[in-house]
């Protein structure tokens, strides 16, 4: 059977681009997902439902990509990807903040004004109205208030204020940075994951369909044209699956590698996996970009007990300039409730407009993530800027009365030291596909999302952001399968009519 539209991954933005793309009856549209393409929310398992729990994400879990990271020549670390229908949304901390007007002004084709209706359209915001919020979308947000609100986090959000963070009443809402509550989708305790919203109320459709346990090997290319893929189900038999167009929503990790897979990147690291060169894209899983970070441990003396079982983890964050970036480079993201049973709180301090880039080296089986090379902090303004964040986190702690870590009175280099020490990343990777117009030679797809010199063959996922955002990039990811159901069906696109 051929298909209008083969969507290869059921992750955020391939979830909310399946959902969209059928609801037109005429359209034919099949969704591959490599994990467990459940069919109904209430079987997710309880550690995937429960927001309260980060437990899905750990790498060595059933749910998720275990992917080796080298975050600077020194230290590594592994992090987990989700691997079920749904994607890292279903294991993520559920956190829905936008990108910064900053971020999408910068992107061709992806401005401000021309990406708001597309958040809009996807939310159902139960706490904030006007033009900037949505009141019917698939996707609940939701601040902790009242007894979802944990004792620490208003001790967070008070020494904020005493030493002198303006308050942000609203994280989604174009304002300056300053501190405030982090919008979350959540509804009564349950994560609602990108699956959960588009695509499970909609499995009746008698034009859309969902495909677990396949891997994608590779797109089929004819000429210059992609025609279908090639895929793996879970007893090792290849098949091949034809479609019309060809849509990669696999993520900023799978995404980049099925490319390579496929002959598709850049020629000197394709045939040192010993892959065939078909179609030259030297942006192909080099150049992305992603949140290094820090955390502090402190102890909760709130005397509460964390925040109430239906609350997510992290609560509060304080976004602040660094000096040269009014959008808010450095983030200070508050978990209220232990990552274990009587642990400590953890404040997450995070640089959110790097200039360290990373590379992928790519591996020709397909049950292999590529290995990821982050080159954190190779740049003395980015160790600079984490040294600050680092200070201004020991500042909020000793003006809450949380705690007084050692971090806040080191030396320059001494601090240096501790930071790469104990350096991780937010897991926040994009960049690995970007787009650009068709004189930027990194770049890997139009701001229509097709890749540069082929047919047929589109990106739609984190990938193609050209900077990773400053803040976490799963509302964007979700954006972007809402706004590229546009482009594919070929609409006018919401905010102005026209085409890119």
């Amino acid at each position: 059977m051929s298909w209008d539209v083969v969507i290869v991954g059921g992750g955020s933005a391939g979830c909310a681009l399946a959902g969209r793309l059928s609801e037109d009856p005429g359209r034919r549209v099949l969704l591959l997902e490599s994990g467990t393409a459940v069919t109904d929310a209430a079987r997710f398992p309880a550690e995937v439902r429960d927001v309260a729990s980060l437990a899905a994400s750990d790498p060595d879990g059933p749910h998720t990509w275990d992917v080796g990271v080298d975050l600077t020549g020194a230290r590594t670390t592994r992090v987990g990807r989700g691997r079920l229908l749904g994607g890292s949304s279903a294991v993520n901390g559920a956190n829905h903040v936008r990108a910064t007007r900053a971020d999408l002004d910068s992107w061709p084709g992806w401005s401000f004004d021309e990406t708001l209706p597309y958040y809009v359209r996807g939310e159902r915001d139960l706490d904030m109205g006007g033009p900037l919020h949505g009141d019917a979308g698939p996707v609940p947000v939701v601040r902790p208030a009242g007894e979802l609100r944990a004792a620490v986090t208003e001790r967070f959000l008070a020494a904020a204020a005493t030493v002198g963070v303006p308050t942000e009443l609203d994280k989604n809402g174009d304002q300056p940075p300053g501190a405030g509550l982090v919008p979350a989708n959540v509804r009564r305790g349950v994560r609602v994951n990108a699956a959960m919203a588009y695509v499970l109320p909609h499995l009746d459709r008698g034009n859309l369909t969902v495909r677990g346990d396949v891997t994608v090997a590779r797109v089929l290319l004819d000429g210059d044209r992609a025609v279908g893929v090639e895929g793996v189900g879970a007893d090792g038999v290849g098949e091949r699956i034809e479609g019309g167009e060809i849509v990669l929503s696999a993520g900023s990790v799978c995404t980049p590698a099925l490319l390579a897979r496929s002959g598709i990147g850049p020629p000197d690291a394709l045939r040192a996996a010993g892959l065939p060169v078909l179609h030259e894209r030297p942006g192909v899983g080099h150049g992305y970009s992603d949140h290094p970070a820090v955390f502090l441990a402190f102890p909760d003396t709130s005397g509460d007990g964390g925040p109430h079982p239906d609350a997510p983890s992290a609560q509060a964050a304080v976004h602040l300039d660094a000096g040269d970036d009014p959008a808010g480079d450095l983030e200070i993201l508050l978990f209220a409730r232990p990552f274990a049973p009587g642990g400590a709180i953890h404040l997450m301090c995070a640089l959110q407009a790097p200039e360290s880039r990373g590379v992928m080296t790519f591996e020709a089986d397909p049950h292999r993530p590529p290995r990821l090379e982050h080159r954190y902090l190779a740049s003395g303004h980015d160790r600079a800027r984490m040294r600050q964040v680092v200070r201004r986190a020991g500042e909020l702690l000793g003006a809450g009365g949380l705690a007084l870590g050692p971090e806040r009175t080191l030396d320059d280099g001494s601090l240096d030291a501790w930071i790469a020490a104990h350096l991780t990343t937010s897991a926040h990777l994009c960049g690995s596909a970007r787009l650009g117009t068709a004189d930027d030679p990194g770049a890997v797809v139009d701001p229509e999302l097709r890749v540069h010199g082929l047919h047929g063959l589109r990106v739609v996922d984190t990938s193609v952001l050209p900077t990773v955002p400053r803040r976490g990039p799963a509302a964007t990811a979700l954006m972007l399968g809402e706004r590229a159901a546009d482009l594919v069906a070929g609409r006018p696109l919401a905010a102005s009519g026209r085409r890119n």
